[in-house]
């Protein structure tokens, strides 16, 4: 719904619905912050995927694609190079220039509202941190096997997330009805060997 709301953006044949859609599916495909996105280079856009510099702990790091994203990031890159700037920002404004997290925010919002999923001013609705979130946890629901294999898990998605800690990482997790129906099962089957 979010994707498709950006889709009608206007102003009509500009750049700006493509930029909105293709920033917040690339959140939502990649669990990058706003400020990894709103910072991308078109230098930093590889083959081996997105180069990140210096985040939030002033660390680097590669953060590979799917394919589909691929896709939809070159797709939004042509239509970007027909537009002769010197801002080599990934994401352009209206103006050309690189977008600034102000008007990214008040777009989500005007988005959120837009589709009714924001309760409206001065009340918690969704964030766009939110989105980093929610590809954490759908990448643990992903996660099948032991303990042993979701910290493994865990601790590849913390470095991918690129958090200084793990701990870090365990704040992003809620539960979610895939969840805990997983930990259910595990709980029966512990439950079943203590019977045995």
């Amino acid at each position: 719904m979010l994707l498709e709301a950006a889709s009608q953006l206007g102003p009509r044949n500009s750049l700006r619905p493509d930029t909105y859609m293709t920033l917040f599916g690339l959140i939502v495909a990649t669990g990058l912050r706003i400020s990894e996105a709103l910072g991308l280079r078109l230098g930093d856009v590889t083959g081996a995927g997105l180069v990140i510099r210096e985040t939030k702990f002033r660390k680097s790091r590669l953060v590979p694609l799917h394919p589909t994203t691929r896709q939809a990031l070159g797709t939004y890159l042509r239509a970007r190079a027909k537009y002769a700037v010197n801002d080599d920002s990934v994401f352009l404004s209206e103006w050309h220039t690189g977008l600034c997290y102000p008007t990214v925010i008040a777009t989500f919002l005007a988005l959120v509202r837009c589709i009714g999923i924001h309760p409206g001013p001065g009340r918690p609705g969704p964030r766009i941190h939110d989105l980093r979130h929610t590809f954490a946890v759908r990448s643990l629901e992903q996660c099948k096997g032991n303990r042993e294999a979701v910290a493994r898990h865990t601790l590849a998605l913390s470095t991918y997330l690129g958090h200084a800690h793990i701990a870090d990482t365990y704040w992003y997790f809620q539960a979610t009805p895939k969840l805990l129906a997983d930990i259910a099962e595990q709980g029966e089957v512990l439950a079943e060997r203590g019977r045995r």
